[in-house]
């Protein structure tokens, strides 16, 4: 229970500010605008447009750089490792805006190109840490499991992504993490993310937008990682072993 207590705060706090901005007006009269809470979106709304952009892209990013990971590690696909690492380095290195300016004349405005965007930025932490995690299994205990009668996508299964799914996970926590913070570039193009109030601040001069985008943003962000330090926490309490296959 101790466990998950952390990202359960976390989520509570989330979900009260969202959802209780409009009552916080008070708060923001410092700044001495008409318009003190974010008016033109439920922020609520913008919380899952923006969640959802930041999930989906992790889940395809982390299916094709899982993929790659485990076929570049078998024996028959090492010879393609340093391409798979290049081509992730060069989605990583890519600017995100850049990657929104080149995807809009094809794809349109909207979620499609800040969907392209987090995903490329998203597939090298998950390759790398994919590759760590395999490589760095004992050979003795691939060994072993094959000695016992495995096949190789048993050893696979029931062994090496068991041990390595610790590291993977670390890798997929990166991704998703700072997707969060660039997804809100993506409002800048159409976008409905937690990026718009932060926009708007900017172009009217209105501080109290920027503040309350860049705080939901924190407040998702710390939410996320700590489920995924819980879901870490709890991968490591679990020895996988490869005689009980």
């Amino acid at each position: 229970m101790k466990l998950w207590l952390p990202p359960f705060l976390w989520l509570t706090a989330l979900l009260a500010i969202t959802t209780g901005l409009p009552l916080m007006e008070p708060v923001f009269a410092a700044w001495g605008k008409p318009a003190l809470v974010y008016p033109r979106e439920s922020l609520l709304l913008l919380l899952k447009n923006h969640l959802a952009l930041v999930l989906l892209s992790g889940l395809l990013a982390a299916a094709v750089s899982i993929a790659a990971g485990i076929a570049v590690t078998r024996p028959w696909g090492r010879d393609f490792l340093p391409l798979a690492s290049r081509v992730a380095s060069i989605g990583q290195t890519f600017p995100p805006v850049a990657v929104l300016a080149l995807a809009v004349p094809a794809i349109g405005f909207g979620d499609g190109p800040t969907l392209v965007a987090l995903f490329l930025f998203g597939l090298l932490p998950i390759l790398r840490n994919t590759l760590a995690g395999l490589d760095g299994i004992d050979r003795t205990i691939t060994q072993a499991a094959t000695a016992m009668g495995m096949s190789p996508g048993q050893v696979l299964l029931r062994v090496e992504l068991p041990l390595a799914r610790r590291v993977i996970l670390a890798g997929v926590r990166t991704a998703v993490t700072i997707n969060i913070a660039t997804a809100a570039i993506g409002s800048t193009i159409g976008a409905r993310t937690l990026g718009d109030p932060i926009v708007a601040g900017l172009v009217n001069g209105n501080t109290a937008y920027v503040l309350q985008g860049a705080v939901l943003v924190g407040l998702l962000a710390l939410t996320v990682e700590s489920l995924f330090e819980a879901l870490e926490r709890q991968a490591s309490r679990s020895t996988p072993c490869a005689a009980s296959a």
